[in-house]
């Protein structure tokens, strides 16, 4: 009689054991999930406002494009001093390491930054260590890309149609806003899809710059290496793989469509 108590006790007892091991389980599962997608947003906010030069919300979303197509425009059409230490600066993150570019952002926008520490005690606005930062992060690894692209796309419009336009009384910004806008469209696409690019794979400027903190700062990339390097990670870190496949496989449909749509208006 003894034997069986003590059968029917381990048996209670190795049962609670179990459902105690599935609720862990299921607890570490819902937190795995939710840093994912804690990373997918971090990530879609920091390319979405990368794409956006990482310029605050409170400015004009017209004057974010303006200061982007003005840089490529200058590069393309106008000849000043200076162009050449322009063009430099602008194609510079993408011939530095990403560490370095992330270092570097580290010490102007930092806390003790000149530009962080002015930033934060005149406007509340804190870059390092926060998602802002990743964001800023992504601008300044896209700009380059995107300003070359549609630096090419303007170079390649013929200016005779400029001429010609200016000739029948149209000032220089109707000029551009009605014949080479329009013509160098597709490589702004192509530009904001290349930054889009670059921005989803950004990984040494993130890190060095606002660092690996889930919930907060962490992106995709950031989350799949994590996952990579603890045991038992594989399934997470394949689940956010196939979403940034997913996501990538929506920007190119996206980009092919606006081609194609831009290329039947003109």
């Amino acid at each position: 009689a003894r034997t069986i108590v003590r059968r029917r006790l381990l048996r209670q007892r190795d049962r609670r054991t179990s459902h105690r091991r599935l609720r862990r389980d299921a607890s570490g599962t819902k937190v795995n999930t939710l840093y994912d997608w804690a990373a997918f947003v971090v990530s879609s906010a920091a390319v979405i406002l990368g794409a956006n030069l990482g310029l605050p919300r409170t400015w004009p979303p017209g004057f974010r494009r303006i200061v982007l197509i003005a840089v490529a425009w200058l590069l393309a059409r106008r000849r000043f001093w200076g162009k050449s230490l322009l063009d430099t600066i602008v194609h510079l993150p993408l011939i530095l390491p990403p560490v370095v570019t992330g270092y570097l952002l580290l010490l102007l926008f930092g806390k003790r930054g000149p530009v962080g520490e002015f930033l934060d005690h005149a406007f509340g606005i804190v870059f390092a260590f926060r998602w802002t930062g990743a964001a800023l992060a992504c601008a300044v690894m896209g700009f380059p890309l995107m300003v070359r692209a549609v630096r090419l796309s303007i170079e390649a419009v013929d200016t005779r149609l400029e001429s010609a336009a200016g000739t029948l009384g149209a000032n220089p910004f109707m000029v551009f806003a009605t014949i080479t806008l329009p013509l160098c469209l597709p490589g702004v696409v192509a530009g904001a899809i290349l930054s889009f690019a670059k921005s989803m794979g950004e990984f040494g400027a993130t890190i060095t710059f606002v660092s690996n903190i889930p919930g907060e700062t962490q992106t995709l990339p950031l989350a799949i290496y994590s996952f990579t390097q603890v045991p038992g990670g594989d399934a997470q870190a394949m689940r956010l793989c196939v979403l940034s496949i997913l996501l990538s496989l929506a920007a190119l449909l996206v980009s092919e469509f606006l081609v194609r749509r831009s290329r039947q208006r003109i």
